[in-house]
């Protein structure tokens, strides 16, 4: 015992200073992430602005009165359904995206190119969806929108792009993937510097083409980090952003843009119904972590490492 206490005793004096860069994320940890995680009852309780968490009075049905609710209510099975589709169609279409133009930057033989497209295919990340949204009213409105306009010139009817609600979920989706596809690709990019290079030597030797050297050795140098990815976004199914379906909503798609994130804020902060939306939230958070668990747990029977 005295042996392995004097083992901890030259650890900790040799190391100190990393644990103690340790301590200001630790804090922040608990400051800002776990002693919020209080007010989470606030979705089992009776909400009242004058008393603590642990003062309020539970709801009724043993606590789980707002979660009926939720369930009950019309507009959260819309908003339920409306970000559950959002979400896979930015999985199935956005998702390849990067990796699908990481590869083609691979590819690229002149390097002054390379550094322009990357840089050009990197700068909407920068631009808020707030510019973004005037950006698509500008080019895809009705009547005034410079697409449209164009499309008459050349004895075609407009196209409802930002009004008609099939048309408007194209529109999102793919203003999703032109505002991330840059951005998410620097990780794959990243990855393919990883690659030994003498394995496109042995292709090269064996007779392999460009088309086969990425079939053959790219994409499988980047499946881990594919599986990573995939399995953080899948965990993100039921997760919804806010700026980006509130930006580009307008009243007549509302049955399709109507998202959890913006029924918590209309119902929530607007019509402060707390304990609602914190239920809403809480059930949106419990579904993601069970999505993350499952996702990883399958990408390890599969015989991949997984996030953890």
């Amino acid at each position: 015992m005295s042996g392995n206490t004097q083992k901890l005793k030259n650890y900790l004096k040799r190391y100190w200073t990393l644990y103690l860069l340790l301590v200001v994320p630790i804090v922040y940890f608990l400051v800002f992430r776990y002693v919020p995680m209080t007010y989470i009852q606030i979705a089992f309780k009776k909400y009242s602005i004058v008393q603590s968490p642990w003062e309020m009075p539970w709801a009724g049905n043993h606590g789980f009165e707002y979660f009926i609710k939720a369930f009950a209510n019309r507009d959260f099975i819309f908003a339920l359904r409306n970000t559950i589709l959002l979400n896979l169609l930015d999985l199935v279409i956005g998702f390849p995206a990067p990796i699908i133009l990481a590869l083609l930057l691979n590819e690229l033989t002149f390097a002054k190119f390379k550094r322009v497209t990357q840089t050009v295919a990197y700068m909407p990340h920068f631009l808020s969806w707030i510019i973004i949204s005037g950006m698509a009213l500008q080019l895809f409105a009705p009547s005034t929108g410079l697409l449209n306009i164009m499309l008459n010139h050349l004895g075609v009817e407009s196209i409802p792009f930002l009004n008609d609600p099939k048309y408007w979920v194209a529109t999102y989706i793919l203003l999703g993937v032109w505002q991330s596809v840059g951005w998410n690709s620097i990780i794959y990019l990243a990855a393919l510097t990883g690659i030994n290079p003498e394995l496109y030597e042995a292709a090269s030797i064996d007779g392999a083409g460009r088309f086969k050297k990425m079939w053959y050795v790219t994409l499988p140098g980047l499946r881990p980090t594919i599986i990573v990815l995939l399995i953080m976004n899948l965990g993100r199914i039921l997760g919804s952003e806010f700026d980006r379906p509130y930006a580009l909503r307008n009243a007549l798609v509302d049955n399709v843009s109507n998202v959890i994130s913006t029924f918590v804020y209309t119902n929530g902060i607007r019509g402060l119904q707390f304990s609602l939306t914190t239920a809403v939230g809480l059930f949106q958070s419990v579904v993601c972590v069970i999505f993350l668990i499952g996702a990883n747990s399958l990408a390890k029977k599969f015989g991949e490492r997984g996030i953890w």
